[in-house]
């Protein structure tokens, strides 16, 4: 069971921010997880909300401002202890995982704004950075996955959910994904044993506390997301505990 710093390490530092990307990297993850939108001028973008509002020191939607007027607010000083930080780009975040041996799973937004071409600009610079058999590209907008499978067949992708469907595993493989990506209350044993009858993996978030973490490893999922990666230890069979705060 590998570890995903949610947002980075979320618990440690301002969310989607370089700074946060290190601090779970210096807790040894196994992958980040953050989430992609586009600017104004189609830039890729790591922010989990449409709008700047909750995570910087600006207002607005993030479609409405180029890369610019983005880099021109401060995303990090909200978080206590923390300084300045500006938004990061896909890019810049894929250059500063050059020679770092992790996983990405990377959450294409599409909910109140829609980002056409959004996925493919992701593939395209994966592609470019050999990091696309390494990463997971998932949403909760299955139409996006699927589209996306279609146009890229080796992408690995992953549909998000916050509820129980019935047959989750089934639903995937007719989409081509290869990962559902529920919601760790919804985790079960059988959930996951169903899922991998059909060679369709679990990952599941955000598991932040002792309660989730046993729930979700007894049921032996293959990832889980969590803003306190520097709660967990692997255990010699390479399962991740929760080890208290």
């Amino acid at each position: 069971m590998n570890i995903f710093g949610h947002r980075g390490a979320a618990s440690l530092a301002p969310e989607n921010t370089l700074l946060s990307f290190n601090k779970a990297l210096s807790c040894g993850v196994d992958g980040l997880e953050c989430d992609l939108q586009l600017s104004r001028d189609r830039e890729v973008v790591i922010c989990h909300d449409e709008r700047v509002d909750r995570t910087s020191n600006g207002v607005g939607w993030i479609k409405n401002f180029t890369l610019k007027g983005l880099k021109e607010l401060d995303f990090g000083s909200w978080f206590p202890g923390s300084t300045r930080q500006e938004i990061p780009t896909l890019r810049e975040l894929l250059d500063m995982l050059q020679g770092i041996n992790v996983e990405l799973n990377l959450e294409i937004k599409s909910g109140f704004v829609s980002y056409p071409g959004l996925g493919q600009q992701v593939v395209q610079l994966l592609y470019e950075y050999g990091r696309l058999r390494s990463s997971i590209l998932s949403s909760f907008d299955h139409q996006a996955v699927f589209e996306l499978k279609q146009l890229y067949p080796e992408t690995r992708t992953a549909i998000l959910y916050d509820c129980a469907p019935v047959q989750p595993w089934l639903y995937a493989r007719s989409l081509g994904a290869q990962y559902i990506h529920p919601a760790w209350y919804y985790v079960t044993p059988a959930l996951v044993a169903e899922a991998a009858g059909v060679q369709i993996g679990v990952n599941t978030w955000t598991v932040n506390d002792e309660f989730a973490a046993e729930k979700v490893r007894s049921a032996r999922v293959e990832r889980i997301i969590t803003d306190f990666p520097q709660h967990f230890r692997k255990n010699e069979q390479g399962e991740a505990l929760w080890v208290g705060r």
